[in-house]
């Protein structure tokens, strides 16, 4: 939280616990009321939380499965005690199980954990970048998975990031692919759901269902389509994350000065 205060950041996300594990310290109710009281102070407009990377939503492994159901029930849990509204997900991998079987998955773990946890933390998927045995880098395929609920079911929304569908072969850098893309989200799935968006850049080429992020600029979006994105009437009020690499050629607060530059960019 200091961090992304020092950086001039409006809105950041944690990890809750460490990304990297299965095991994860209890969050005493002392340590959700520093954190609580701590974001109060800060002046900060919104927190986020990430999912831990382990859990596969989509495993076709019954351990596995089982062990993810109770790590997203568990992070929902975590998030109301740190009264953070959204908590963002990947959806995983069938691991050559097959779509279809990763689908019901899903959907079985997504129903099973908002039900046990039913306490108003919303829960926004992540759509992906397509690569093999991926779930969720298609609009249709994560219409698909919305659909599988009842349409009013609260609890459930979608985070954009902006690496994953251009690497999944939506355009974004003109006018017209933009509109284009976002026309087919409100179609298939209804654009009062995209709640959160990840702003990155892409190593890849569109289509090349490559993973990599890149700075803001830098990659195969480019400074072009961020203008439009960041500009953009259905996206410009949402809360938007950076998830651009660390390395020596740009920091945090580069890219954020980066995508403000782009953003505010005149008519």
């Amino acid at each position: 939280m200091d961090r992304a205060k020092d950086r001039g950041c409006d809105v950041f996300q944690i990890f809750s616990q460490s990304p990297r594990s299965w095991n994860s310290k209890s969050l005493s109710d002392d340590d959700a009321h520093e954190f609580v009281s701590s974001f109060r102070k800060s002046g900060l407009a919104l927190a986020v939380d990430h999912m831990p990377y382990l859990p596969n939503l989509a495993s076709s492994k019954d351990d596995v499965h089982e062990k993810s159901i109770d790590a997203l029930t568990s992070e929902l849990m975590r998030c109301q005690m740190l009264r953070i509204p959204y908590l963002v997900s990947h959806l995983g991998s069938h691991l050559g199980a097959g779509w279809d079987e990763g689908f019901k998955r899903i959907v079985e773990a997504v129903d099973t954990s908002l039900s046990q946890a039913d306490n108003g933390v919303i829960l926004l998927l992540e759509n992906t970048a397509g690569t093999k045995n991926s779930m969720g880098s298609s609009l249709e395929e994560i219409a698909t998975i919305i659909d599988a609920f009842d349409t009013l079911r609260p609890g459930l929304g979608i985070c954009l990031d902006t690496c994953h569908l251009f690497a999944a072969g939506y355009e974004l850098r003109t006018p017209e692919g933009l509109q284009a893309t976002l026309n087919q989200f409100q179609e298939l799935i209804g654009l009062e759901r995209l709640m959160l968006l990840h702003i990155n850049d892409c190593r890849g080429a569109m289509g090349s269902h490559l993973d990599r992020h890149e700075h803001i600029g830098l990659g195969q979006i480019g400074e072009n389509g961020f203008r439009l994105i960041l500009r953009h009437p259905s996206l410009k009020d949402l809360p938007m994350v950076l998830e651009t690499p660390v390395d020596s050629r740009r920091n945090d607060v580069a890219n954020l000065q980066a995508a403000r530059k782009l953003a505010s960019w005149p008519e």
